[in-house]
Order: structure tokens, then C-alpha cells, then sequence
């Protein structure tokens, strides 16, 4: 109210009534009449408190606007908690991420030991198994010399006999024969 009353004492000191002519208090004089309408349109403003409504309105205004940045300042301190919380859940989950493999490593290693021992069993018992398929053939090779070597040995021996033996002789091995196969056999 105070500003409005100051506008207009304001209004009255530099407006062009005090150039023109003639009596400034004149209803002829086109500044005064323009004047007067301008205090009775202040004075209706007044009397209607329109001054007090534009300024409960701009008073309202300011409080949603005020209400608006507590609200936009709230949901900002929430989106700061919300990304602190999936930042360290990140580092959580990035944490558990390199435990899975470190322990990743850790079983593969474990398994590529697992895997060299078990190697390594299979190949002893790879060398055990043609050593022993090797000592077998030595021995199915040494009796197969023994028996050829016996059956050669016979045969010269056969030979041998065959050129010295005489009738006599030849009887008498029988006679022999038959007294060791009969003392055999009771």
C-alpha cells in the first residue's frame, strides 16, 4: 500500500501537468482528468484489496515453489542415499566377483594337480603292466628256448642213440622202462 502511494506522489511530481497551460486543478486540462482517474483506479484497487490478493497469490505461489524445492531436495538427498546404496553393492558385488575367481583359480589348480597325480598313476600303471607284459614274453621266449632247446636236445640224443644203440641194448632200455613205469604206477 505504501509502494502505491508512492508510485502515484511519484506520478504527480513527473508528469507533463506541470508543463501544460492553464490552471493545473481545471477539468479542461487533460492531465488533471487523467490524474484523477488514475487515483480513483488506485482507490478502487485499494478498496477491494487487490493489493492483498496479488500478494496472497504471489505469497502462495512462492510457497509451492518453496514446497517444490523441498520436495526436488528430498528427492534428490533420496537419489544420493539410492546411489551410495547401488555403489556399494557394486563393490559388494565386485568383491564376491573376484572371491568366485580367485576360487576359480584355486579349484583349477587343485584339478590340474588332481589331473597331473592321476597322470601320473596311469602312467606307472601303464609301466608296471609292460613290464609285465615284457617279463612275460622273456619267460614265454625262455620256455619256448628250453622246449625247443629239449626237443633239439632229443633229437640229437635220438640220433646219438639210434647210431650206438644195438639190438641188445635196445631191449634192455625196455626191459628197464617197463620195471620204472610198473614200479610207477603200484
Amino acid at each position: 500500500m505504501r509502494a502505491l502511494l508512492t508510485t502515484a506522489a511519484f506520478a504527480l511530481t513527473t508528469t507533463p501537468a506541470f508543463a501544460a497551460k492553464g490552471p493545473f486543478f481545471s477539468l479542461a486540462n487533460t492531465d488533471f482528468i487523467v490524474l484523477i482517474s488514475f487515483l480513483i483506479f488506485i482507490g478502487v484497487l485499494v478498496y477491494f484489496k487487490v493489493p492483498g490478493m496479488i500478494g496472497g497469490m504471489l505469497s502462495a505461489r512462492a510457497d509451492g515453489i518453496q514446497a517444490e524445492l523441498n520436495e526436488a531436495r528430498a528427492l534428490r538427498e533420496e537419489a544420493q542415499k539410492l546411489l551410495a546404496e547401488y555403489e556399494r553393492k557394486q563393490k559388494e558385488i565386485q568383491g564376491h566377483a573376484e572371491k568366485i575367481v580367485a576360487q576359480a583359480k584355486a579349484d583349477a589348480e587343485a584339478a590340474a594337480e588332481t589331473a597331473k597325480a592321476d597322470l601320473e598313476n596311469t602312467v606307472t600303471r601303464r609301466i608296471a603292466a609292460a613290464e609285465d607284459q615284457i617279463a612275460s614274453a622273456q619267460a614265454s621266449v625262455v620256455k619256448e628256448v628250453r622246449d625247443e632247446a629239449a626237443r633239439v636236445a632229443i633229437s640229437v640224443a635220438r640220433d646219438v642213440i639210434a647210431k650206438q644203440l644195438t639190438a641188445a641194448s635196445a631191449n634192455k632200455l625196455i626191459d628197464e622202462s617197463i620195471d620204472t613205469v610198473g614200479a610207477k604206477l603200484h
